[in-house]
């Protein structure tokens, strides 16, 4: 029913898979917890109900209004306000991450103190989305564990010349994380720039980023599949 989270046990953290649960519809079958993705919004709200039902979840989701930005969410509500990461340090703040080939990042205070998400697309995450989400935690990071949920991966995700381009020319190390597939194209290996991100602000204890929500049809996939639901990361501390 979901991915669980490698991270401290005083925070729970998973993503959830696609079917099993839900109640949408071809082609957002069946548990699609995206209200923007074109999908029957009642559908939406009743897998939203059994998400919080079925994993005993202690508070409604803080579901944020995600644009590929770097805004940060500290402390949110339950009006969705516009923000790609959210922080808290609230014992019982559900925060929610919606991805469909994007990559969701868990941020946790080894003692629990404190908790991010973010949502790291490839334009968040080439414009400093992880980076903010830390500049936001009081946590020193030398305390703080990450995990990468499932995304698209390395074998499967082929960009153009924009997408390299937007980390090529900020850092030439980037450059590793790209294998040359066709004329002014490449696969891109959104794992390894994150781990090289997060590495360069002082984050080495980084769990996760062996998944590939193209290849593996239990997540639902944008490039794959175009018109098609959302999967949720959830994360709070117990």
């Amino acid at each position: 029913m979901s991915v669980r989270a490698d991270l401290p046990s005083c925070v729970a953290a998973f993503t959830t898979l696609r079917h099993g649960l839900g109640h949408s519809q071809s082609p957002f079958d069946t548990f699609n917890l995206g209200l923007r993705s074109g999908d029957d919004p009642d559908a939406v709200e009743r897998n939203r109900a059994t998400l919080v039902e079925h994993f005993a979840l202690p508070s409604a989701p803080r579901w944020l209004k995600q644009v590929h930005g770097t805004q940060v969410a500290i402390e949110p509500g339950l009006d969705e306000p516009e923000a790609d990461s959210c922080v808290t340090r609230t014992p019982g703040t559900v925060l929610a991450i919606l991805t469909a080939d994007c990559l969701p990042v868990v941020f946790a205070a080894r003692d629990g103190d404190e908790l991010g998400a973010a949502h790291a697309g490839w334009r968040g995450l080439a414009s400093g989305v992880l980076e903010a989400t830390l500049d936001a935690m009081r946590t020193p990071r030398d305390r703080i564990v990450a995990w990468l949920g499932p995304a698209a991966g390395p074998r499967s995700y082929e960009i153009g010349a924009e997408v390299r381009d937007a980390f090529v020319s900020r850092d030439a190390a980037a450059e590793a994380a790209f294998a040359p597939t066709r004329e002014g194209h490449w696969r891109v290996d959104l794992y390894a720039l994150a781990r090289q991100r997060l590495a360069l602000a002082g984050i080495t204890d980084v769990h996760g980023g062996d998944f590939d929500t193209i290849a593996d049809a239990r997540f639902f996939s944008h490039r794959r599949d175009q018109r098609t639901g959302r999967m949720a990361t959830i994360a709070w501390i117990r």
